[in-house]
């Protein structure tokens, strides 16, 4: 383990003990910078010059509709349908691919995107919040907190979760079809031996430079946050040279077609994603799921509130309805990610759900995966990300 690895973030409060949808392209990370054209800019579009607002919920009349900007297919209908029944406002839910859209959409509107939601993966919120595109949470209207897991609240990117809850959390790893592959897989130098053999011209990688490039410095047991030229370089070399030529495509959800109708044979994935995959193939034995090692990624989406919402009552509601117990449920039996309530996987097991293993992690696991950092090396990535595309095939 190299002494310059950025220390473990694990899925807890920093002072706590250490225990711990379907749109392309969802968690690239091109920099704000590459985004805008420019820190300037940004900072000309933030409002206030990047202040903290004062939350505009006080808790009166829940206003008559409410806004959600999301990730596709990302809320169980049921929640959504039940929210109106229950208290009212009529919800309207946009999608959006990635996560420079919707920043670029906030940044654009300047505080009138008329979105009232919206649900950032967490790596982007630290310059959300510094450059004004988020409202603060007026928690004493959010009570269901208390519904979830300590171990998902007190992000790095939001300690004391002044502007985001965690929404749904989850994990990179490979489906494999054991028909044609029929060794044992376990690490991501498997998965690149096997893309280079059994799999060659039939293995799909994310179209993702996150989990792209990634993928290469967690098989390497490496810091995938690193900023080193030579580490950057060989990376690469190793991707554009000899995994390329190998891919027969780039699909960030292969559990839409790819797992359930055989175009693949090895697919990298996101563990939900991949779950569902599996659920409707018509042979879900043919599969395996693989939580690779020795490194992995962890990412985390987020409700937020943007600035300029024009219901942030019915906006906080909607959020305190998602917290209860039976909606936390239900919203995970959805998405097939953790969401991260209290007790959810024994909820989950007795509940019948199948292939819980791909949804909920064992503290060993989640001590292999490390999140990502926005720094100066991701237009490099994004280079790395565009030439591997090229040479797809070759």
């Amino acid at each position: 383990m190299p002494a310059s690895r950025t220390p473990i973030r694990i899925l807890a409060p920093e002072a706590a003990a250490p225990i711990i949808m379907r749109e392309v392209s969802r968690r690239r990370f091109l920099s704000f910078a590459a985004l805008t054209g420019g820190a300037a800019f940004l900072a000309a579009c933030a409002p206030g010059g990047g202040s903290s607002p004062a939350p505009q919920a006080t808790g009166g009349a829940l206003e008559s509709s409410l806004s959600v900007y999301t990730w596709g297919d990302y809320d169980s209908p049921e929640v959504i349908s039940s929210f109106t029944a229950d208290l009212g406002p009529r919800v309207t839910l946009d999608s959006y691919s990635s996560n420079e859209e919707l920043i670029a959409k906030l940044i654009a509107a300047r505080g009138t995107s008329g979105y009232d939601i919206v649900v950032p993966t967490g790596v982007f919120v630290p310059q959300m919040i510094e450059n004004g595109l988020l409202l603060p949470l007026n928690k004493d209207l959010l009570p269901n907190i208390s519904n979830m897991d300590p171990a998902y609240l007190g992000r790095a990117w939001d300690p004391n979760n002044e502007y985001t809850i965690c929404k749904a959390w989850g994990t990179t790893g490979y489906t494999y079809d054991k028909t044609v592959i029929t060794r044992e897989l376990t690490t991501w130098a498997d998965f690149f031996d096997a893309a280079q053999n059994e799999a060659s011209g039939r293995t799909s990688m994310s179209d993702d430079p996150a989990a792209i490039i990634g993928s290469y410095f967690w098989a390497n047991d490496m810091d995938w946050n690193t900023e080193d030229p030579d580490e950057l370089e060989a990376c690469r070399q190793f991707l554009v040279n000899e995994i390329a030529p190998h891919i027969s495509a780039f699909d960030s959800y292969p559990g839409t077609n790819a797992i359930p109708q055989g175009t693949q044979v090895l697919a990298q994935g996101w563990n939900g994603d991949s779950r569902l995959g599996i659920l409707e193939s018509p042979d879900p034995e043919r599969w395996q799921w693989v939580l690779p090692g020795p490194l992995t990624e962890l990412w985390m989406d987020n409700w937020a509130i943007a600035e300029g919402a024009p219901n942030p009552e019915a906006a906080h509601a909607f959020i305190n309805f998602s917290m209860t117990p039976e909606n936390l449920f239900l919203n995970l039996d959805y998405i097939g990610y953790h969401v991260g309530g209290k007790d959810m996987e024994t909820e989950a097991i007795d509940a019948g759900l199948e292939y819980t293993d791909i949804i909920f992690f064992t503290p060993e696991q989640l001590d292999t995966m490390r999140e990502q950092v926005l720094n100066d090396s991701q237009t490099t990535r994004v280079e790395i990300w565009n030439e591997v595309k090229a040479a797809a095939g070759a």
